[in-house]
């Protein structure tokens, strides 16, 4: 018999080139830094929030004790009771729902229907047509304000919802917005719908929609989270008591009962709950739709 080969010795490794191994060690550096720089900018922007759930459950002479106590020693959840018998601050809630859910339909619908022109339909002027409406964006609201209140007051519409509604059914920025998306989807698309014989209504409806879907989201969003949010637009055209927002509500509550400071707070974090509620459930939808505009705009 034979005697078995040896086997081979095992190939030497390289060595570790120092080189590599530092900026190894850099990326990590600053990868660390900046996910505690992420930490710490999270729990700034919280405490404020953090600090409001707090004194919603304290009583008014321990809000503002000093050293601040993040969890009261009685936790106080009748203030989420009596908040409703001091104000009427169901009717306040629905107004505020009615509105933002009107408003964010009517301009994701005008928005995404314009910017669908905008984007896939030829005629002339398109683009300068498009960058005038957009420059409307750089206009500050205060300079048409008192305009746009004499137009609704000789219309006989001040104190009513459909003031608001008219005002804010279109907005330059969803226009923007969509066709930002509508441009990331290639035309050929809707030439061969055109030439299959759909109509635009019918390419804007079966194939823009469906396929705007993160976009539409995002719109919604921040449209419902901006009139809710809206004080100046429900003060100046809203006077009676019934037609009021929460913010009006809460602002009423605040002059009438500045003392109780708990009461306040319970009511604010009343007024942050459907906007945090519908942020939780949309917002897969509006980072995708945020980060596509951003790439493909």
């Amino acid at each position: 018999m034979t005697a078995p080969h040896d086997a081979p010795p095992a190939a030497a490794r390289p060595p570790a080139d120092p080189l590599e191994s530092g900026r190894k060690r850099r990326r990590l550096v600053r990868t660390v830094l900046a996910y505690v720089s992420l930490v710490v900018v999270t729990l700034l922007v919280l405490v404020p929030f953090g600090w409001m759930v707090s004194s919603s459950l304290k009583q008014d002479n321990e809000v503002f004790a000093v050293p601040i106590q993040w969890i009261p020693d009685e936790l106080r959840w009748s203030n989420f009771v009596d908040i409703w018998d001091r104000i009427p601050m169901l009717t306040y809630l629905g107004n505020s729902a009615f509105l933002s859910v009107t408003i964010t339909f009517l301009q994701v619908l005008t928005g995404s229907f314009a910017a669908y022109g905008f984007s896939k339909v030829r005629f002339p002027g398109r683009d300068g047509l498009f960058l005038a409406y957009i420059a409307t964006i750089a206009v500050p609201w205060q300079a048409y304000m008192v305009p746009q209140y004499i137009m609704m007051q000789r219309a006989e519409l001040t104190d009513t919802y459909w003031s608001i509604i008219l005002l804010q059914a279109f907005g330059a920025f969803g226009v923007f917005l969509m066709r930002q998306y509508y441009m990331s989807i290639p035309d050929d698309l809707c030439e061969a719908a055109r030439i299959d014989g759909l109509s635009e209504y019918g390419i804007y409806r079966r194939i823009m929609l469906p396929l705007s879907k993160p976009a539409l989201a995002s719109l919604a969003l921040l449209t419902f989270v901006s009139t809710w949010n809206d004080y100046m637009g429900p003060f100046i055209y809203l006077t009676s008591n019934e037609l009021w927002t929460v913010q009006l509500g809460l602002r009423s509550f605040v002059g009438q009962y500045d003392a109780e400071y708990a009461m306040i707070m319970t009511g604010a974090v009343l007024s942050v709950l459907p906007i945090l509620v519908i942020f939780l459930f949309g917002q897969r939808y509006f980072i995708q739709g945020i980060a596509t505009n951003g790439l493909k705009g």
